[in-house]
């Protein structure tokens, strides 16, 4: 009798024992929210976590609690960088070569492929719900077609449950032309700046995301694109830091760089570029100059505070340590200056938009309160009334240290910062990830981390591959074993394998202007070893003829893949 209880209790420790033995399913936070974040022509060093003086504290909080990669590239041009991101496809593949224009070839249709599926698209096959708020450009903008243009590649037909921004590529960023929510084009609202707008479309859709399922949401900025347009009180918290010029700038952010580790002190730091002229010499429209800086420092500063609120949005929902944030630009710093404007109608002849008409100009005539739009020197940025570029001075400073600028392959044209943060996905924090990478991997990463499926065929159309890797590797700091990576855009070509870049330049003019592009063939290879001169100043291809005939044939046999050879005029 007295035995009875012992057994008992010996069965039920046993039980217990094995309970605990079992996976622990409640601690399992399940597949990630992923927030792709984008800033918008800018420059490698702008960023205060790479090296840069503008006041980016949310940003350098996610590098301090994240990995920051140091050789992470774009594709050197607003909208092939976005078609190549929303695939995974390199851009000729998803049918963006150029820009929106159709030149007569699958890879330069100037219109996103459908044998090409977006990220979007892929994980809403594992669950997610998918939003985005921003910049869309990757299918035409049509407004001479009405108020109901062919829509097939909007947002919303490409996976995208919920939408509010852009689909054309640039404009006001107090009215800008193709502004749309979901599958209509709107008016913005009062008191309108697209920069703020876009980071609250962002925290909305996070706050009214009440579903178990996971989502994923693509944040597209405009800044820090022409216009220099800035909020009084972002513009005020930079007066006078750039009294002292871009030579004096470009200095101060080589040394911080090199003290971060960011830029080895053995490479040769490039000259200033030879079409920029020395802040000493007599620089006509000084104060000009200093104020489109002033500005575009603002405007990052600015996108900066929307980021940090949503990440407050992800703390005040307990879902920040699940969520897998990258950030990044869609090519180097832009040095157009805005000449090729076509000529426009003296300010007496202008008639304001009625109200509720849409803007369809990209550089709008007159503000919706009537005043003319004012372009060129002198005209001091900031409000709706002006429009103005910062230009290849500045351009050249932001893109510290390396050569060239958007549209380029070189390192100047390509380089974007990438910080990832993810606390329940890596346990580094604060360091550097030197694993050379690209756009098409992005896709891959998302796909890995979600335990999505890539369809090999989507609305009855055969679907291309993937070009890209996981990033997921080198989150652990481990190889991601990859052959090589390519450019070609405009003429420009590269390839880069392991420490070795082979590059040749196309647009030669060096004008900036969008209708003088160089054709194949163009100028003879350079080859550069990219761990002891990443800056691209020494070149070894007289030294090295054997690897500049085989990456030089790489890169024919891959642009002839893709699509980038012939390439059309």
């Amino acid at each position: 009798m007295t035995t009875t209880p012992k057994i008992f209790i010996g069965i039920f420790c046993f039980f217990v024992l094995c309970l605990g033995c079992q996976p622990d399913q409640t601690n399992d936070p399940g597949p990630p929210n992923i927030i792709l974040i984008m800033g918008d022509d800018m420059g490698y060093s702008d960023l205060g976590c790479y090296g840069g003086e503008i006041n980016t504290p949310n940003l350098d909080a996610l590098a301090a609690n994240g990995l920051r990669f140091t050789q992470f590239y774009n594709g050197a041009r607003c909208c092939p960088t976005r078609a190549s991101l929303l695939t995974g496809l390199y851009a000729h593949q998803a049918g963006v070569g150029h820009m929106m224009s159709d030149r007569g070839t699958p890879a330069f249709q100037g219109d996103l492929s459908h044998n090409a599926v977006t990220i979007a698209e892929a994980l809403k096959g594992a669950g997610y719900s998918t939003y985005m708020s921003g910049k869309w450009h990757v299918t035409p903008y049509l407004p001479k077609l009405g108020p109901n243009p062919p829509k097939d590649n909007w947002p919303r037909q490409r996976g995208f449950d919920q939408f509010f921004g852009m689909i054309t590529g640039a404009g006001s960023f107090y009215d800008p032309r193709g502004l749309a929510r979901d599958n209509e084009y709107i008016v913005p609202r009062d008191g309108f700046y697209f920069t703020n707008d876009i980071s609250d479309y962002a925290i909305e859709r996070i706050e009214q995301h009440q579903a178990d399922n996971p989502f994923f949401m693509y944040v597209s900025y405009t800044a820090a694109h022409w216009p220099m347009h800035a909020l009084p009180e972002d513009i005020a918290k930079y007066k006078g830091r750039y009294d002292e010029g871009w030579d004096v700038m470009r200095a101060k952010r080589v040394e911080k760089m090199q003290q971060m580790g960011l830029i080895d002190p053995q490479w040769t730091i490039n000259e200033r570029d030879s079409v920029v002229e020395a802040w000493t010499d007599e620089v006509e429209h000084r104060e000009w100059e200093i104020a489109n800086m002033e500005v575009y420092a603002a405007m990052v500063d600015n996108m900066d505070q929307g980021i940090g609120r949503i990440v407050d949005a992800l703390k005040a929902k307990g879902q920040l340590d699940n969520t897998l944030i990258f950030f990044l630009q869609d090519n180097g710093a832009c040095a157009e200056e805005l000449e090729w404007i076509a000529k426009r109608p003296p300010a007496e002849e202008r008639v304001p938009l009625k109200d509720g008409e849409l803007q369809t100009d990209m550089v709008p005539l007159m503000t919706r309160d009537g005043k003319p739009v004012r372009m060129g020197p002198g005209v001091m940025p900031g409000p709706a009334d002006t429009y103005t570029a910062y230009g290849k001075a500045w351009a050249n400073a932001s893109n510290t240290p390396f050569r060239l600028y958007k549209h380029w392959v070189h390192e100047g044209g390509i380089s974007t910062p990438l910080i990832v943060h993810y606390p329940n996905g890596f346990e580094d924090r604060g360091v550097f990830r030197r694993h050379p990478s690209h756009l098409i991997d992005i896709m891959a990463t998302c796909v890995d981390v979600a335990g999505a499926s890539y369809p090999s065929r989507y609305n009855d159309n055969a679907i291309t591959p993937m070009a890209g890797v996981s990033l997921v590797p080198a989150f652990a700091d481990q190889s991601l074993n990859r052959e090589a990576i390519y450019w070609e855009h405009e003429g420009n070509r590269a390839v880069r394998m392991g420490k070795w870049k082979l590059i040749s330049e196309g647009n030669t003019n060096r004008s900036f202007l969008w209708d003088k592009e160089s054709d194949l063939p163009i100028e003879a290879w350079e080859l550069f070893d990219m761990e002891a001169d990443r800056t691209e100043t020494n070149d070894l291809s007289d030294q090295h003829p054997e690897l500049v005939e085989k990456m030089s044939g790489m890169w024919m046999a891959w642009a002839k893949d893709v699509g980038a050879v012939p390439r059309p005029n």
